[in-house]
């Protein structure tokens, strides 16, 4: 109790007097609930407290203990942690379900009736398989029903406090993170995860693997769209792109070089979205969500609003994962560069939200982070 409460407290029974109906539990001649005010009347002196005896069992009294004292700032994780290593009371609760368990096992044998088989030994009757299976029951409950209790004295769940004693084991620096309130267990496993997946794509062995096989965990792919600059008047000269395209056909044969947990990030436009959907299907990666980058201008179709964004459509190969989706939006703004040159936000995201071996396809620059393949790779395949 913080000294300023303490203090209140004594004023209040200095004037109020003891209230009965507010008494100090004892449990085997120990004070289990009440220590301040016991305290408090002594120093006053001429106030005598009201006693009452406490009955239970060991576990339960101290799960009454967390039930009056606890701290409400704590989170569930906290509590797990502390559950974890309460060791005596888990020796005591742990000592208790085995008591109970022992007692129900014997009560069961007594009840099993046998018989002698036809080969002369004796065996449970048939209709006894029913008690056979509790014992077999009782044989496991202990753990479980020791989970239980404890989760029921801290107010947290059978799972986390599992949860929290494999981390103290494998993880202990980061089980102190939960023990501080710093990082809940949900958080701790995102990042367990995290690692495992980061130090798996990283691999030196996993890197080179890959680099003979020529597949990548992730892939950013502008395909060569069979697109046409509009004659205008105010441009007469401006027919044709500087660069190869390719028919839709072709496009949708271009085999991925993708692992088997694969990110591919393609690239469209207006013209081409709803055609997009099949090249996905087309290389056999399946479709998740569509990024939208929003850019200061573009092109204007006649009568038509102004096409000032384009779209990266995700799609995978397997189930890989993303290391960080804090500030990952589907939709970001960036400036335009060179004409079809992608803005180095897309790919500062990228960079952030995966790793591994990452290809960009058909880009016309080199990117930090990424191999590039160009038109002229297509023969390669």
């Amino acid at each position: 109790m913080l000294p300023e409460d303490y203090q209140r407290l004594k004023e209040d029974l200095l004037f109020n007097g003891y209230d009965p109906k507010n008494p100090i539990y004892i449990y085997q001649d120990d004070i289990l609930d009440g220590w301040n005010r016991y305290v408090a009347c002594k120093e006053i002196g001429g106030i005598t407290p009201t006693y009452k005896e406490f009955v239970g069992s060991d576990s339960e009294a101290i799960a009454y203990v967390m039930r009056t004292n606890k701290r409400r700032n704590l989170t569930s994780s906290q509590w797990a942690a502390i559950a974890v290593e309460a060791e005596e009371l888990i020796a005591v609760i742990r000592a208790e379900v085995e008591k109970e368990r022992r007692t129900k096992q014997a009560e069961t044998r007594k009840a099993i009736e046998y018989e002698r088989d036809p080969d002369g030994r004796f065996a449970p009757k048939d209709n006894n398989e029913s008690d056979i299976t509790q014992l077999i029951v009782e044989q496991v409950k202990p753990r479980i029903e020791t989970s239980a209790k404890l989760a029921g004295t801290f107010s947290t769940n059978r799972t986390y406090i599992n949860e929290a004693a494999k981390i103290k084991k494998e993880q202990p620096e980061m089980f102190v993170q939960i023990k501080s309130g710093e990082k809940t267990i949900t958080e701790i496993k995102r990042d367990i995860k995290k690692k495992e997946v980061i130090a798996n794509l990283t691999s030196i062995e996993s890197q080179n693997t890959k680099k003979i096989l020529g597949i990548y965990d992730v892939i950013i792919i502008d395909p060569p769209w069979p697109m046409e600059k509009i004659e205008r008047d105010v441009s007469p000269n401006q027919v044709g792109f500087d660069y190869p395209t390719m028919p839709i056909e072709e496009i949708k044969q271009i085999k991925l070089p993708v692992d088997d947990n694969c990110h591919v990030f393609m690239w469209t436009t207006q013209k081409f979205l709803s055609i997009a959907f099949e090249v996905l299907k087309s290389w056999d990666v399946k479709y998740i969500f569509t990024m939208v980058w929003h850019k200061p201008g573009g092109f204007q179709p006649f009568n038509l609003p102004q096409y000032n964004c384009e779209f990266i459509l995700y799609a995978r190969r397997g189930s890989p994962q993303f290391i960080d989706t804090k500030s990952f939006n589907t939709c970001f703004t960036a400036a335009r560069g060179k004409h079809s040159e992608k803005p180095d936000v897309f790919y500062d995201i990228i960079r952030r939200v995966t790793v591994g071996r990452r290809l960009d396809m058909f880009n016309r620059r080199e990117i930090p982070g990424f191999d590039g393949w160009g038109n002229e790779s297509i023969s390669d395949e």
